[in-house]
């Protein structure tokens, strides 16, 4: 019997979203809802299955989880690119890792959904509204303003576009950006510094490595202007956690809209839940209807090609 596990499927619609049907006969698909954090619980989950479904980079899977999974064969992650996955050494166990196709835009269209939320006080209002207030609050309109675009990529660049519609003035760094580069999308590319200090939305995009783990830390949070706003759809760990929360609580930058976390899910009890100057969703820049149906089907595609022998969208070690 072939056994396949969906992993971290918060929504409860991983087995609808594929006619897993096509799998041979006797074939065992099981969808997990909930998130195990625990390398020992983990395994004591998956040490019966054949292949894993890994959503992103939600469940990680270290060469001291593989290890201990003598039974694996496949696994197929959602995206071509996963980096809590030890692709090396399942390579080396002999592991077959696959990816798939995805949306290419959603993350940027959050993106504008944080901005203008954390900016507008959008969720502060509906609360109010919803409890028989009215207008409390004013924020700042985005037109004249400078947009930071930290990373100028795929989806900074998507970013980019919407910032010029709305009248922004656009900036850019990265450590390998040029000026023909960030002239194409109508930015004028500055030092990272300048980055800091000049932006009134700074907007993180960049890919996370040991290059730009902490990237933005306490001193540059204190280059950002009291009025500027932080927006983060990339990875947590670019921004120090500690020093955003600590910028935040003293107001030395007005507010942040962040998507990605260092710990996801967020605990239970953590300050993003109860800053007033934040606002928080949980990893969902990936999360959208046409995305979620590409993923799990390119993923039957994975395992059905796997069992034939000729595996497809095969990720490597680079």
């Amino acid at each position: 019997m072939f056994r396949l596990a969906l992993l971290d499927d918060y929504q409860g619609i991983a087995t609808k979203l594929a006619d897993w049907s096509r799998l041979p006969a006797e074939s065992e698909v099981r969808a997990f809802h909930d998130h195990l954090a625990d390398e020992d619980a983990l395994v004591a989950r998956l040490q019966d299955f054949d292949a894993v479904l890994a959503m992103r980079e939600r469940t990680p899977l270290p060469r001291g989880v593989l290890s201990r999974l003598p039974n694996l064969k496949l696994i197929v992650s959602t995206g071509m690119r996963n980096a809590s996955i030890d692709v090396a050494y399942a390579q080396e166990r002999g592991i077959v890792v696959c990816g798939t196709g995805g949306q290419r835009t959603s993350t940027a269209e959050l993106t504008w959904g944080l901005i203008l939320s954390v900016m507008r006080n959008i969720s502060t209002e509906d609360r109010s509204v919803r409890g028989g207030g009215w207008q409390t609050t004013i924020g700042p309109a985005l037109e004249g303003k400078t947009l930071g675009l930290l990373g100028l990529g795929n989806l900074g660049s998507q970013v980019a576009v919407v910032g010029r519609a709305f009248g922004m003035n656009l900036i850019a760094w990265s450590q390998n950006l040029t000026e023909q580069r960030a002239g194409e999308f109508g930015a004028r590319l500055v030092t990272r510094d300048e980055l800091m200090s000049q932006s009134d939305v700074l907007s993180v995009h960049l890919v996370l490595s040991d290059r730009t783990r902490g990237l933005v830390g306490a001193r540059e949070l204190a280059l950002m202007k009291p009025t500027a706003y932080l927006v983060n759809t990339s990875r947590g760990p670019i921004v120090d956690e500690a020093a955003l929360i600590d910028a935040l609580r003293n107001r030395r930058i007005a507010g942040a809209g962040l998507d990605v976390f260092d710990v996801e899910p967020l605990p239970a009890g953590h300050p993003f839940r109860s800053l007033p100057n934040t606002v928080i969703t949980p990893h969902i820049g990936y999360v959208s209807n046409e995305g979620y149906a590409r993923y799990y089907g390119d993923a039957l595609e994975d395992v059905l090609s796997f069992l034939d022998g000729k595996p497809v969208r095969v990720i490597t070690a680079s």
